[in-house]
């Protein structure tokens, strides 16, 4: 794809369609031209005569017959593309955007962290991770949703928590009686584990505030600014860095985004979009 190519959607038929959660499906699109991706990257996905979102990547990078999005119907663009049936048309531009610091982290081990649906940001980096363990210490993967009706890929957790080498801890804000697992905001996770923070990596994915308090208790923990890695999810629309919707102070979130180190980020976690 040219410079040039990268304003123009390309249209990609629809393969299949799972609901993940009430308001949640992932669509598998066809695979045009067989462009590749690194785990955190995103791709603008635009229906016809509706408009343009970014959504972030959630397959395997190892597929080369599809490409896996996860969306929440939340507005007009998004709730039209949770609806699309098999064979559907999509606009399509990308991929864009920096990935998860996978080769960098290789020998340190790791901490994942995902908020709600920020698990669909990080799920390739598990997969390259699990395909690629022997080049990581120990994996950790912390997991936090409101309720345990709005946990993401339930199965895909329960056959990760079954490996003997790939830790896994879940909690929710709340729960009924019946629930047996953790209560908690996911950073009060982190004091809990016993792990060595001058050789680990954290990678975090969700809503900013959960992203700010995860980040205050990783430093708390003694993990370097440096080794802490969000994703932000700022409002992007050309992804190329030229209209300025996700400036973030000199940083274009499109662009140099959106896996940024935190000491990069960590003054402008407050301001609000426009």
């Amino acid at each position: 794809m040219t410079s040039q190519d990268l304003w123009v959607p390309e249209p990609v038929r629809v393969l299949s369609r799972k609901q993940e959660l009430e308001s949640t499906w992932t669509l598998e699109l066809e695979q045009v031209g067989k462009r590749s991706f690194l785990p955190g990257q995103f791709n603008m996905l635009y229906v016809f005569g509706v408009g343009e979102v970014p959504i972030s990547l959630s397959g395997d990078t190892s597929l080369t017959e599809s490409l896996v999005h996860t969306i929440r119907a939340v507005g007009p663009v998004s709730s039209q593309l949770a609806a699309m049936q098999p064979m559907a048309a999509v606009g399509l531009r990308g991929p864009f955007g920096t990935g998860w610091p996978m080769a960098a982290a290789e020998g340190s081990d790791l901490l994942l962290i995902a908020g709600g649906l920020g698990l669909a940001p990080l799920r390739p980096a598990i997969y390259h991770v699990l395909r690629n363990r022997e080049r990581y210490g120990r994996v950790v993967l912390l997991y936090g949703t409101r309720s345990p009706d709005d946990i993401l890929y339930r199965d895909q957790l329960e056959e990760w928590s079954r490996l003997p080498d790939f830790d896994v801890h879940i909690t929710v804000d709340h729960a009924g009686s019946d629930w047996q697992g953790k209560v908690g905001v996911v950073p009060t996770l982190i004091p809990t584990l016993a792990f060595d923070p001058e050789d680990t990596v954290a990678m975090v994915c969700g809503p900013e505030i959960m992203m700010r308090f995860t980040a205050s208790a990783l430093r708390d923990a003694g993990v370097e600014d440096e080794a802490i890695y969000l994703s932000m999810e700022r409002n992007m629309k050309c992804a190329l860095g030229h209209c300025g919707h996700c400036q973030f102070g000199s940083t274009f979130v499109c662009k140099d985004g959106p896996v940024l180190p935190f000491s990069k980020v960590r003054g402008l976690l407050s301001l609000k979009e426009f």
